[in-house]
């Protein structure tokens, strides 16, 4: 499969399952946008794509930064056709104890920013007559958990969200799906005890976690010509965990 001559946009490609992402749409031919939160981030994307794409500073809550983001890169590259949401945010609490800041902060960072991000490249996609959108959801969306009602409840209006698109982009050639991963190796998990890692696996019929290429090659899969009919559709990636 190729993405070759394909602009791909990857927001919170700094690390973690973002950053597999972008190598892999870079691998298979994208161009690769990859955005992260610091200058820092950027320039680590920029050199770790080496030639395949660049890294830049967005911040997915905020449209004047999403704004400027669209303006900054009209200069320098052709319209993204591929765009993968994958940047979000947790601020766990049970509902009881949940400070306002704390729901708003992730509704605004996990769901507004799609429509945000989404909306800004719709024009490029309608006027090429191909796009592919895929967002970054998580099986917490579909089987909930708790201490994150605010995560749950974003997660699963894009997913909403991103079916009603579907509905409305078919007929120019854009899909839009979700992928709904489950317990992913990254960073996050390798902070957690062994205790907690083992308890983790006991809910897990794979009875390993998953690793962030599997989630990335997924992703590629959607990105391409052969995932041109499937639309609407949140795939689960989470080895047995929830199956829908």
């Amino acid at each position: 499969m190729s993405l070759a001559g394909k602009v791909a946009l990857v927001t919170g490609a700094s690390r973690g399952i973002g950053a597999a992402i972008a190598d892999h749409l870079a691998a298979a031919g994208a161009y690769v946008l990859g955005t992260a939160t610091t200058a820092a981030g950027a320039a680590q994307i920029s050199q770790r794509l080496a030639g395949s794409g660049t890294g830049y500073v967005l911040d997915v809550s905020s449209e004047a930064s999403v704004n400027a983001f669209f303006e900054q890169i009209k200069a320098a590259h052709e319209a993204p056709l591929v765009l993968v949401n994958n940047a979000g945010i947790t601020q766990d609490n049970i509902a009881l104890r949940m400070k306002a800041e704390e729901w708003d902060d992730v509704i605004n960072t996990n769901l507004n920013s799609i429509y945000r991000v989404c909306k800004a490249s719709m024009r490029g996609m309608t006027k090429a007559r191909w796009g592919r959108i895929i967002n970054i959801t998580s099986v917490v969306a579909s089987m909930g958990n708790a201490g994150q009602s605010n995560y749950a409840a974003a997660k699963a209006g894009v997913e909403g969200y991103s079916r009603a698109l579907a509905s409305e982009l078919g007929s120019r050639g854009i899909t839009v799906n979700c992928v709904a991963p489950g317990f992913i190796q990254t960073d996050m998990t390798d902070a957690l005890s062994e205790e907690q890692k083992q308890a983790l696996l006991r809910r897990v019929p794979a009875g390993r976690l998953g690793a962030a290429r599997e989630v990335a090659a997924l992703v590629t899969f959607l990105a391409g010509d052969d995932a041109g009919y499937v639309t609407g559709e949140t795939l689960h990636i989470n080895g047995g965990l929830y199956m829908n």
